[in-house]
């Protein structure tokens, strides 16, 4: 059941079982703010760098933001079967997540957050039934935001044209249908708003994880 998440919470650091926190939302609604701000408050979190075919925009770094690979290296990736999930987006578009970057962390005991569409949230799930770490320290998180608020982080971030916001907001109202599967929503206002709201979150998943490991 999902279950929204407005409390405040404790910023001291918690003791527990490591999680990983797979965050997903529409283009615009802050995941990736929301992943910076937690790995560089929150020491014991490293951040997953996913992979795309997209180009770089302006100011983004290899390795970094993403990992930039080309069509043809990014079907070599899943012909070795290297990847957790990989999924197209906004048409030809495709990303990934590589299987090393979240389970090596989560074995060696260390918190991680993951910021991906959700498609690949899907892929997630299914994972689970094979991947035992996986479905332990899962913990699944999306992010509302209205439509007029939604429209406007858009255009402030002054990326993309109008065509291409529209293209975004299609597959935004797509996406928002499928809130329900979330363990927890998010609903958008302010950034620290939001923050606190994750931090609430992050309490109530190591819970789970601590329970999930005692089953």
């Amino acid at each position: 059941m999902t279950t929204p998440v407005t409390s405040l919470s404790s910023q001291a650091p918690l003791v527990g079982p490591p999680v990983l926190l797979v965050i997903a939302g529409p283009a615009g609604s802050g995941k990736s703010t929301l992943c910076d701000r937690l790995v560089h408050e929150r020491s014991e979190f490293t951040r997953v760098v996913t992979t795309t075919t997209r180009a770089p925009r302006a100011g983004e770094i290899d390795g970094l933001h993403y990992h930039f690979l080309t069509p043809a290296q990014f079907d070599q990736k899943i012909a070795a079967a290297e990847f957790l999930e990989w999924a197209r987006v906004h048409g030809e578009r495709r990303y990934g997540t590589l299987k090393s970057s979240v389970l090596e962390p989560l074995a060696r005991g260390q918190d991680v957050v993951l910021s991906i569409d959700v498609q690949g949230v899907d892929s997630f799930r299914r994972a689970t039934a094979a991947t035992p770490l996986l479905a332990q320290h899962m913990t699944t998180i999306f992010i509302v935001v209205d439509h007029e608020r939604l429209v406007d982080r858009m255009r402030c971030r002054a990326k993309d044209h109008e065509d291409e916001i529209a293209r975004r907001m299609a597959t935004a109202e797509a996406e928002l249908r499928e809130a329900h599967k979330f363990d927890f929503i998010i609903e958008s206002h302010t950034r620290d708003e939001d923050f606190t709201a994750l931090l609430a979150i992050l309490e109530k998943a190591r819970v789970r994880t601590q329970a999930a490991l005692k089953s």
